[in-house]
Order: structure tokens, then sequence, then C-alpha cells
């Protein structure tokens, strides 16, 4: 796994609580939910970069050429 970066972060005791909700929602910890939200928040400008970018590189972008009407596929 890619090193990672720690740092502390001030948070409002009620927006924790609503952190650690969502987290259990979705499975995660807190540190993987924030990370999750901070991503697709990156993902949503159009910024690729990090971990973001390696697993969009897996599959997103086949995606991507799937829907493009200008990529030949098979059977059109």
């Amino acid at each position: 796994m890619a090193e990672r970066k720690s740092f502390l972060m001030r948070i409002d005791p009620a927006l924790w609580r609503e952190l650690e909700r969502w987290a259990a929602d979705d499975l995660r910890s807190v540190n993987g939910q924030v990370e999750f939200i901070l991503r697709e928040a990156l993902r949503r400008r159009g910024v690729r970069s990090g971990a973001s970018a390696e697993h969009d590189a897996t599959g997103a972008d086949e995606v991507a050429a799937s829907q493009d009407p200008a990529t030949p596929q098979e059977g059109r």
C-alpha cells in the first residue's frame, strides 16, 4: 500500500457523529469515509491524482470508450 500522509483535523462534534453514521452505513472507517468524500470531490472537479487516478485507470477508461459513439465496437 502507498505511504499515507497524516494530519490533524479539528472538527465539530456534531459533524463527526454524522461522519461516523455515514461511514458505518457504507461499512468504512471514518478515515476511509473522509478519504472517499475527498476523492469524489476531486473527481467531480475533474482532478485526477494519486490513488483515484490509479483506480480510474483500471476501468473507467474502458467504460468511457464503450459509451463513445466514435469508438469502434464489435457488433456495430
